[in-house]
Parts: C-alpha cells; structure tokens; sequence
C-alpha cells in the first residue's frame, strides 16, 4: 500500500471547503461552492508559522490528498448539513475556519504527488 492509499484510508472524516475567489470592490474575498471532501481532521491546539512568518495559534490540523489554499474555509461536517446560505457563504457557519497554513509533502521520488497537511 502506498502512502496515498494509506491516507486515503485513514480520511474517514468529512469535511466542507471553500476556495477563496476573487477580491470585492469592498476588499473582501468571494468564495467557490461548497465542495465534500474526505480528511483526518485532528482538534489541537498547535502553535505554528504562518506563510507570512507571523505565529499563530491553530484549532486544527487536516491531512488530506485534497488541493486547499490558504484562505479557503474548512467545516468539519457534511454539505447535507449546511443551510443553502451556508453552502453559499462560510462565514455563515459558525463552526467553519479559515485555512491559516497549507503545508505539501511530496511523495519519495515525485514531484507532482502529495499529501497536505491544513492548518486552521
């Protein structure tokens, strides 16, 4: 079994992102559709850098095979549970966080394959 497969089977929990968009005129940030994907969600309290080399406190620490950015809103849940305003807006959900840190570890001896670790 290789290590995508491995994570594969361990994201057993679901989880609900929002890609960041584009900028408004108002200087905030639009947001894709919701989307479902699989993930090992992991509640702790973790100190980390931030991309812009600030410290931050995160609540959560995501591993996923799936592409997130930074700026992008995690909901641990399903879209089934989401309002149809909530499905459009993430900051509707109380619950949902925004992505601080995206961190990408390539698989030995690939440059295109990897796994994410999200910090939120």
């Amino acid at each position: 079994m290789g290590i995508l497969d491995f994570i594969r089977k361990i994201s057993v929990q679901k989880a609900v992102y929002w890609a960041p968009g584009a900028l408004t005129s108002e200087g905030g940030i639009t947001y894709s559709a919701a989307a479902e994907i699989s993930c090992r969600w992991d509640d702790t309290i973790e100190v980390v850098r931030a991309s812009n080399g600030k410290e931050i406190v995160c609540k959560a620490k995501i591993l996923t095979v799936t592409d997130l950015l930074e700026q992008g809103y995690l909901y641990r849940g399903t879209l089934e549970s989401l309002s149809t305003a909530q499905k459009a807006n993430p900051r509707l959900v109380q619950t949902a966080h925004e992505i601080q840190r995206v961190d990408r570890t390539y698989l030995i001896k690939s440059a295109t394959k990897y796994v994410q670790t999200v910090y939120l």
